[in-house]
This record gives structure tokens, sequence and C-alpha cells, in this order.
């Protein structure tokens, strides 16, 4: 495939899975369930093709091996043993094949959620320190995703949680040991992903464009679907949760963006940043 053709891949994927959370409040039951795999499976291709388009074969599968391994892992323990998250179980034959409780798509939201951020992170994180900023923005930004992801799949029946009084005002029935969890696994993962970017990565700055639009996308879109179009009185709440979480990268990507003569995250740039 010529290299034009394939730097157009993540894009399409992209496209498509925006589509398709776009028809995602206008469907219901069977038909969102679909749906909602959809959205995972686009999001994760959008996220591993252009990971692997930019970054290298290397370090698109040690990407999967981290986010979707890592993440089966720490969702297979959670289901069994209420660690790292707490008590919860999925509801069965809904999102598909499951391994030991856990649907297999499950995992490959962890790399949807993920990639976008990280890179979100890897455009603002400057200095000497710049790996410890970005490994502290990503677990930021990634437990921001989910005060969106969980309230909305937990009021679209996809999970339920044992203990449903022990969270914060307005979606109390998700205990804020999920939130611990996602801050531990995020922050592995992170670092994990640091890792692999230290032995496969280049020493430029990528065109992060898609990831980066994905990272906004859903940071702004969240809120505005959760405040609008979606009808659970809870997620007015997590609205303003996610917002705030992902915020704290989402405010100074725009501001850089917006900002002129300021160079533009994913830009690429031929300074070493090891």
């Amino acid at each position: 495939m010529a290299p034009a053709m394939t730097s157009r891949v993540p894009v399409v994927f992209a496209g498509a899975a925006i589509a398709a959370q776009i028809l995602y409040p206008l469907v219901h039951g069977g038909v969102r369930d679909v749906v909602t795999v959809f959205v995972v499976v686009l999001l994760a291709a959008a996220s591993i093709s252009h990971a692997a388009v930019t970054r290298g074969g290397r370090w698109a599968v040690g990407l999967v091996v981290v986010t979707a391994g890592l993440g089966l892992v720490s969702e297979v323990a959670g289901t069994a043993t209420g660690f790292p998250y707490g008590c919860y179980d999925y509801s069965v034959d809904r999102l598909g094949p499951a391994l030991a409780g856990v649907p297999l798509v499950v995992p490959f939201a962890w790399t949807a959620g993920f990639y976008p951020v990280w890179c979100a992170a890897s455009a603002l994180a400057r200095g000497p320190h710049r790996r410890a900023v970005r490994v502290a923005l990503t677990t930021v930004g990634v437990v921001g995703w989910d005060l969106y992801l969980d309230p909305q799949m937990v009021a679209d029946g996809q999970w339920r949680w044992c203990v449903t009084d022990a969270g914060l005002p307005g979606v109390e029935h998700i205990p804020l040991t999920n939130y611990a969890g996602w801050f531990i696994v995020a922050t592995v993962m992170a670092v994990a992903v640091d890792r692999i970017d230290r032995r496969f990565g280049t020493r430029t700055r990528h065109r992060d464009g898609v990831p980066i639009g994905l990272f906004l996308w859903t940071w702004l879109g969240s809120a505005l679907a959760h405040s609008v179009f979606l009808d659970a009185p809870e997620l007015r709440y997590s609205a303003i949760y996610g917002w705030c979480a992902m915020g704290i990268l989402g405010v100074p990507l725009l501001v850089s963006l917006l900002r002129p003569g300021v160079r533009r995250p994913g830009a690429r740039d031929t300074h070493p940043h090891h």
C-alpha cells in the first residue's frame, strides 16, 4: 500500500468512529449494543493504525500488548476479586464474546481511550522532566475519560457495581474505588508505554492530528452528549466531571491550537525529545 494511502487509514477509522458515536444516542436496545462495539473497534483501529504509521509496527504492537493486555488482566481480576476497581460484573452477551466474564471488546477500549490521551499529553509535556509530566498527564486524562465512560455504560446497563452509594455526588452508584483503580492501571500503562517509546520511538515529534482530534472530540463531544443527547439524569454530572478532568489537557491544547504563532500540537518537530 502506498504511503499516502496508508496515512489515510487512521483518518478513515477515526471518521467512522465519530459517525458511530453520533449514531449512538439515536438507537436503542440491541442496535445500540452493536453500535457500542463498533465504536470501540473503530476507535481502537484508528489508534493502532495511527501508531503503526507514525511510530512503527513494533511501537504499535507494544501499545496493544500494554493497553489491551493489561486492560484484560485488570478487568478479569476486577470481576473475579474486586481488585483494583471494586466489585462489579458485566451484563451477559451484550457486547459479544467474553473471557472470564469480560467481553473481549473491553480490553481494546483501553487502547482506544489511552492512545489519544497519550498523544495529547506528549504534545503538552515540556522541559527536563518531560517524560514524567507526560506520564502524569496521561494518567489524569485516562481517568477523566472514565468519568465519562463509566456513568454512560452503567446507565446503559453494560455493567453494574455491587456498591451503589460510595461515589461522587450525582454518580454515587459508581464507587470511588473505580477511579482509584483506573489511576493505578493508567499509571502502569503510561510508564510501560514510555519504556516502549524509549526503545522503539524516534527522536522526532509526530503528526498526531488524528489522535489529538479524537481526544478533543471525546472531551467536548462527550460533555455535549451527556448534557443534551443522553437522557439519564446522572449523566449531567458526569458531563461536568469528565469535562473538568480531561480539560486539564484539553484547555491548554485548545489554547495552543487557537493562539497565533504557537507551534501546533502534533506538528512535526526535528528536535530530540528523549
